[in-house]
């Protein structure tokens, strides 16, 4: 039976208890009745099974990508100790985060994840527009941003290995130029926006594979590299060396261990795919609250393990730092290199380690345009963006092909202002791991606050720790949300500012305005798309 009215102009055709009551043990039949009860007509092809569910956060969270990618910002900030006690601090943090997210997701597993559950608990006080409207931009940019970063990190990887194969940057190696590799990422966007408009049991495929790829590559890795180094750190190294030189003029312990951190929390996101693809996913309020929790767990375990094998190949940080090395600076592919180049006279091996390296970033990025894709179908379907009518078709394979391609465009623009100033770039990109947090936070915040009594979950729940776990999840997001946005080298010059606070101010005041001058008179939250 459907609920009388709308509260704060909230189109719903059950309440919480109603839903979480649907009779039925899983299935088909089980799962669209169930979404039905929250609002919304079955449109996408329910294909994805647990393992497939998991595979996408799994290829996102990639664990081969983020320490990759920032594992000079680690050496820089603290080195091994940052690393190899950082990381399980920030994965037990980013694990009770998760599991505040999971409860929500099993008790609303629809594509809008974060904003359709921002929307419903705070519905009961008329907040739920606007919260929805806020949570769903901060949730769609962040994961542009996500996109954005993980297919430039990818075009910069490109650029080392081709450095290392043509002789290294001693040795005369080409050097691509900043035009070159923005083409780079513009023809990887290319590609997965290609990969992305086939049907979604290729995606299930793809996204397998990609998972089982990250998951040997790191095993791969993890031995092979420092097995092959002729001269190895020692533990005692690993484990309690703490590099305090890092040229940024800063000088306190603490600080340089929060600034180190910065590489394992950038690494641990997006694991909210498992979310926005639940629509897609068969026992949906079990499997995707399931498939948030294992790509956390997992990725914990498996990027420990990495860091561990990665930096017992490291012994001179400053050299692996430095800009004039073969590899220009980028310190895990230098790492790679004299791996192999001091047992065989070759660092052929390190560069086909990079390989490795790079396919898993490529997959990262594809299954990131799958996620960016269903939450820009989701926001669109309930009118919440420019042109919604457009970006939330299907096509006949029921693929949302338009918010594919609107998702690779977007990271494609917001790659572009790395051509005037890497500043920029990084301000821009900064909105991946702080804004997505902060979506992320938010409808924590909103169960455990305004509807922490009529708050009704489903068959995946915390029981009476919910609201405890809730709390230390928000808590987290508000302390790396000031860590992140301190100066990160002194003195403070325009070149050198910490630009995140800009890019999510800015972020929050452009989503606040258009809210007050414009959406507050429209948009009404998640609204319903059944006929009558």
């Amino acid at each position: 039976m459907a609920e009388e009215g709308q509260r704060g102009g909230y189109s719903r055709l059950a309440g919480d208890e109603e839903v979480a009551t649907a009779s039925g043990g899983g299935g088909g039949d089980y799962d669209e009745r169930k979404l039905r009860l929250l609002g919304y007509e079955p449109q996408l092809k329910r294909n994805l099974s647990l393992l497939s569910n998991f595979a996408v956060s799994f290829s996102i969270v990639s664990v081969l990508t983020g320490i990759t990618t920032l594992f000079g910002t680690g050496l820089q900030f603290g080195g091994p100790a940052t690393m190899v006690y950082g990381w399980p601090i920030a994965g037990a943090m980013t694990l009770v985060v998760g599991l505040a997210m999971a409860e929500i997701c099993s008790a609303y597993p629809t594509s809008g994840g974060l904003y359709f559950w921002s929307a419903r608990l705070c519905s009961h006080r008329r907040w739920g527009p606007f919260a929805s409207w806020l949570t769903g931009w901060f949730n769609i940019v962040g994961q542009w941003a996500v996109t954005t970063s993980v297919d430039f990190s990818l075009a910069q990887l490109i650029q080392v290995i081709i450095l290392l194969s043509t002789g290294g940057n001693n040795g005369g190696g080409y050097m691509a130029s900043k035009y070159v590799v923005i083409a780079f990422h513009a023809a990887i966007l290319l590609s997965h926006a290609a990969i992305n408009s086939l049907p979604i049991t290729w995606l299930s495929f793809f996204g397998q594979f990609a998972a089982a790829w990250n998951m040997l590559g790191v095993f791969v890795l993890m031995i092979a590299v420092p097995t092959v180094a002729t001269e190895r750190a020692s533990a005692k190294f690993v484990f309690t060396h703490f590099n305090t030189e890092n040229n940024a003029g800063i000088h306190s312990n603490f600080y340089i261990f929060v600034l180190g951190l910065l590489m394992s929390q950038y690494t641990l996101t997006g694991y909210d795919a498992s979310a926005h693809m639940t629509e897609e996913t068969k026992n949906a309020d079990r499997n995707g609250p399931i498939g948030i929790i294992s790509a956390i767990g997992i990725s914990i375990i498996v990027g420990w393990g990495y860091i561990l094998g990665i930096t017992f190949a490291v012994k001179d940080i400053p050299y692996l730092l430095n800009p004039e090395n073969d590899a220009g600076g980028y310190a895990i592919a230098e790492v790679f290199y004299l791996a192999f180049k001091s047992r065989y006279g070759s660092g052929i091996g390190g560069i086909i380690c990079l390989g490795i390296v790079a396919v898993a970033i490529y997959f990262c990025g594809m299954s990131s345009v799958t996620s960016n894709s269903r939450m820009a179908y989701a926001f669109s379907r309930d009118g919440a963006m420019p042109l919604s009518s457009v970006w939330h078709k299907v096509n006949k394979h029921e693929v949302p092909i338009n918010a594919v391609w609107l998702s690779a465009l977007i990271s494609l623009c917001m790659a572009l202002p790395s051509l005037g100033s890497l500043v920029a770039f990084q301000a821009m990109v900064s909105i991946a791991t702080i804004g997505l947090y902060v979506a992320y936070a938010l409808p924590i915040l909103f169960r455990v606050t305004l509807a922490r009594k009529h708050f009704v979950p489903g068959p995946f729940n915390l029981g009476r720790c919910g609201v405890a776990v809730g709390w230390a999840a928000v808590l987290w997001v508000a302390t790396i949300t000031v860590l992140f946005s301190l100066p990160v080298s002194y003195p403070v010059t325009k070149d050198t500012l910490n630009y995140t606070p800009v890019a999510v101010g800015g972020l929050f005041l452009l989503v606040l305005s258009s809210w007050l001058l414009s959406a507050r008179h429209w948009f009404k939250g998640p609204i319903t798309n059944l006929d009558g």
